[in-house]
C-alpha cells in the first residue's frame, strides 16, 4: 500500500505526488483569490462608468492598475495549475494532460487581452486623447467583457470542468464525487457562454450566474481538498501498475561514467 512518502520516478526525474497536489491546490486557490477581486473591485469603476475615459469624474486608474496586477498573477497561477499537475496527470492520459495545459494557455491569452484593454482605457484618460469621445470608453469595456466571456467564460469551463474534471475522475486523484461538479459545471459554463454570444440570454444574468455555481464549487472544493490532503495516494495511476520507469537519456548515461 502507498505511504505518505510515496515517490514516483520517471527516468531521471523523481517527485512526490502528494506534495505536487498541495502546490497545485495553492495555485488553484490563487486563481480564485486574484480573479474575483480584479473583476468586482479593481475594474468596477471602469466597467460601470465607461465615460470616465474622458477625464471627468472619479479617477479609476488605481483600481484598474490593481485589477491588472491581480490578473497578471491570475495568468501565472492559471498556467501553473496545469504545468505543476502535468507529471501526475499524464499518468492517466498524456494527451489529456497536454490538452489541459493548452486550454489554460488559451484562457490566459484572453485574460491578457482584457488586461490590455483596461490599461489602454487608463492611458487614454491620462493622456486626454478621449476627452470629447466617451464612446471609446464603451469600446474598451466591450473588448474586456468579450475577452472575459471567451476566456474565463468559456475556456475555464472547458479546461477546469471538462478536461480536468475528466482526468480527476479517471485517475481518482481526488474523490470521484467531487469531480461531478466539474463534469456538470464545465459544460454549463460553456453552453451559457455560447448563449450569451448569440444574445439568447443576458450576460451576467440569473441563468448564467446559476449555471456557474457548480463550476465555482468544483474549483473551490478542489483547491481546498488538494491543499489539505494533496493527491490521493490510493489513485490507480500512483499504484505499482501505474508507476513506470522510463529509460534514461544518453546524456544521463554519459554523466554516470
Amino acid at each position: 500500500m502507498a505511504t505518505a512518502t510515496t515517490t514516483v520516478s520517471d527516468g531521471r526525474h523523481a517527485y512526490r505526488p502528494q506534495a505536487i497536489g498541495r502546490v497545485f491546490g495553492w495555485f488553484f486557490l490563487a486563481t480564485i483569490l486574484t480573479s474575483v477581486p480584479a473583476y468586482f473591485v479593481g475594474y468596477h469603476q471602469m466597467l460601470n462608468n465607461p465615460g470616465l475615459i474622458t477625464g471627468a469624474g472619479a479617477n479609476p486608474a488605481p483600481g484598474i492598475a490593481t485589477g491588472a496586477a491581480l490578473e497578471v498573477f491570475l495568468i501565472i497561477s492559471n498556467i501553473a495549475t496545469a504545468v505543476v499537475a502535468y507529471p501526475v496527470l499524464k499518468r492517466e492520459s498524456e494527451m489529456g494532460a497536454i490538452s489541459y495545459v493548452a486550454a489554460r494557455l488559451v484562457e490566459a491569452m484572453f485574460i491578457a487581452i482584457g488586461i490590455v484593454s483596461a490599461l489602454a482605457f487608463v492611458l487614454m484618460r491620462q493622456e486626454a486623447t478621449a476627452a470629447s469621445n466617451p464612446v471609446l470608453g464603451h469600446v474598451f469595456v466591450s473588448v474586456y467583457y468579450r475577452a472575459f466571456l471567451v476566456g474565463p467564460g468559456f475556456f475555464a469551463g472547458l479546461a477546469n470542468g471538462v478536461i480536468l474534471g475528466y482526468l480527476m475522475y479517471r485517475s481518482e486523484l481526488v474523490p470521484r464525487g467531487m469531480t461531478w461538479l466539474g463534469l456538470i459545471g464545465g459544460p454549463l459554463v460553456m453552453i451559457t457562454g455560447v448563449l450569451v454570444m448569440y444574445n439568447a440570454i443576458a450576460r451576467g444574468g440569473a441563468i448564467q450566474s446559476i449555471a456557474t455555481l457548480p463550476e465555482a464549487l468544483w474549483e473551490l472544493s478542489l483547491s481546498i481538498y488538494c491543499i489539505v490532503k494533496g493527491f490521493r495516494l490510493t489513485s490507480p495511476v500512483l499504484g505499482p501498475d501505474g508507476v513506470t520507469t522510463r529509460p534514461e537519456s544518453d546524456s544521463a548515461v554519459r554523466h554516470k561514467r
